[in-house]
């Protein structure tokens, strides 16, 4: 007789949803669950910040930006938790107030920390990409960089890393003005 394997059981949304609320954040990959920790505080700030910066561009120029927490269900055996989101003008209509996401936004945008930076520029990028995320941003505080990922057939390429006294170069926004010292006191 072979080894046995134990036999995990894939959990979908619907189990998400249907577990109390205990303070955490789940994500999804192919039915495998993962806590999110909570982030540190300097992450927090960053989020805010470019949040911040997204929702007056949304206000201004159309479209629908959001931060975490929030659900994004790709599948009902795939969904993220980004940091920050953003449909364009064009496909706001994605970003029903009343009903989870269940669309790619345009934009995807995550604040590295230690605890996740080997997912987010693993397992949660390529997630990204295979759903059709337009564009993809990874911040790095301890850097005090932006790194603009631009999605080409079913992989990002790196489009600029936006460091000190930089402007955001932004494909999918193109009159977004972004500064690095605006987002990283």
């Amino acid at each position: 007789m072979g080894a046995v394997e134990k036999v995990r059981p894939r959990v979908c949304f619907a189990d998400l949803e249907r577990t109390p609320e205990d303070g955490r954040r789940y994500e999804l990959y192919d039915g495998e669950v993962f806590v999110v920790p909570a982030p540190i505080p300097r992450h927090q700030v960053v989020q805010q910040l470019i949040a911040e910066a997204l929702r007056r561009h949304a206000s201004a120029h159309g479209g629908f930006s959001v931060d975490s927490p929030i659900d994004i269900v790709f599948s009902d055996y795939d969904v993220l938790q980004p940091d920050v989101v953003l449909f364009t003008a064009a496909r706001a209509r994605l970003g029903d107030l009343d009903r989870v996401i269940r669309d790619a936004p345009d934009l995807c945008v995550e604040i590295l920390s230690p605890s996740t930076e080997a997912t987010d520029r693993g397992r949660k990028m390529q997630m990204f990409a295979r759903y059709g995320v337009g564009e993809y941003w990874i911040a790095d505080p301890s850097a005090r960089t932006i790194e603009v990922y631009a999605l080409g057939g079913n992989e990002y390429a790196l489009t600029q890393c936006a460091g000190h006294g930089d402007v955001v170069a932004s494909h999918i926004l193109p009159d977004l003005v972004l500064r690095i010292h605006d987002v990283f006191p």
